[in-house]
């Protein structure tokens, strides 16, 4: 690492250096992330590396002095201090477990691995290298959905029993390779479902999900059986449970015809209140938060809210501050695992 710079948090001092990092991915998504990192001077940017031309110009643009690499394997051979993965899902994996057993903390793309196997192989090879993993649920960092999860936190809701979750993007994805259940691990649920589940987990706490009920689509035909691991699902619906008897319904899609660009949205219950969170006008980015007391409702939260980058900023502060495995990534293999469950009970 570089520039070693002394902070003083409260009566601790904190000794930070800018991380070296190196970038494997460079579309739409690997970009947005390095701008996110270099407008905040968190990191040093040395290495870059995708198959396209195109992208690793439009790269360089932001890192003119970084290395251009033609795979991870030159990537770590220059030794850096993290790597941001943003390939597609099923390089995930292997690619996060090679950094780590080069020593090299990761930032990557959601899904960090197809099924819970391979999630907690790379949480597996983070502990054993005690490097800093994360994974970029992004939402986590919306304003609207910390409002969330802080009034859970702070008891306002009391109990919460029940959980809605949408998210219906009217485009889909842009790639081929989402359309592949090899390269990708399946289709609308482990793209945007992963996102509901992790705020039912993050948000809540919501722990050992029991999925209760699953249906998926392809084309507007019910995926059932073999069909479900061959098929790319374009809408799916799912039941999940608390060991308390909480109640998490959740449903996502790729090209709905909704009449915006995307629905999305969480609503929690409980016993002295409820709380939601809407996007505004169709947006994928612009989110509304209201607290509600019966028939009453209290605005919390209104955009804008440029929240997109903070997670990889924050991972890249959290490396500067030489942090090793931190055991909240063993949310991850949860997470992987309630996925994994969906998919299963569809096909039964």
């Amino acid at each position: 690492m570089t520039d070693t710079t002394i902070l003083t948090v409260g009566t601790d001092t904190v000794t930070t250096r800018r991380p070296r990092l190196a970038f494997l991915g460079l579309g739409w998504i690997g970009r947005h992330r390095m701008e996110a990192i270099a407008a905040e001077n968190a990191a040093e940017i040395v290495a870059i590396s995708d198959p396209s031309p195109e992208a690793i110009e439009a790269a360089a643009g932001l890192a003119p002095h970084a290395a251009r690499c033609g795979n991870l394997e030159e990537l770590l051979s220059l030794r850096p201090d993290g790597i941001v993965i943003a390939t597609p899902s099923a390089l995930h994996a292997e690619q996060t477990i090679a950094a780590l057993e080069a020593g090299v903390a990761v930032f990557c793309q959601k899904p960090l691995g197809r099924t819970e196997s391979e999630a907690r192989a790379c949480i597996g090879a983070a502990r054993h290298a005690d490097r800093l993993l994360d994974v970029d649920l992004s939402y986590r960092h919306a304003a609207a959905f910390l409002a969330l999860r802080d009034a859970v936190a702070a008891g306002e809701l009391g109990p919460v029993h029940a959980l809605d979750l949408t998210f219906h993007n009217a485009y889909g994805p842009d790639k081929p390779w989402f359309r592949d259940r090899a390269l990708s691990g399946g289709g609308c649920l482990i793209d945007l479902g992963a996102h509901l589940i992790d705020m039912a987990t993050w948000a809540l706490g919501a722990r050992n999900l029991r999925c209760t009920s699953a249906h998926l689509y392809a084309g507007g035909q019910r995926l059932r059986g073999e069909t479900v691991f061959q098929a790319v699902e374009d809408y799916a619906a799912a039941t999940l449970e608390t060991p308390e008897g909480g109640v998490i319904r959740i449903a996502c899609s790729w090209n709905l015809p909704a009449g915006c660009d995307a629905v999305i949205g969480v609503d929690a219950f409980g016993t002295q209140g409820g709380f939601s969170v809407r996007n505004e006008n169709g947006s994928f980015y612009d989110f509304s938060a209201h607290r509600h007391h019966g028939t009453q409702s209290e605005q919390r939260i209104a955009p804008p809210d440029p929240w997109g980058g903070r997670a990889a900023a924050d991972w890249a502060r959290r490396l500067a501050e030489n942090l090793g495995f931190d055991p909240a990534c063993e949310s991850l293999g949860e997470l992987a695992a309630a996925i994994d469950a969906i998919y299963a009970r569809a096909a039964a």
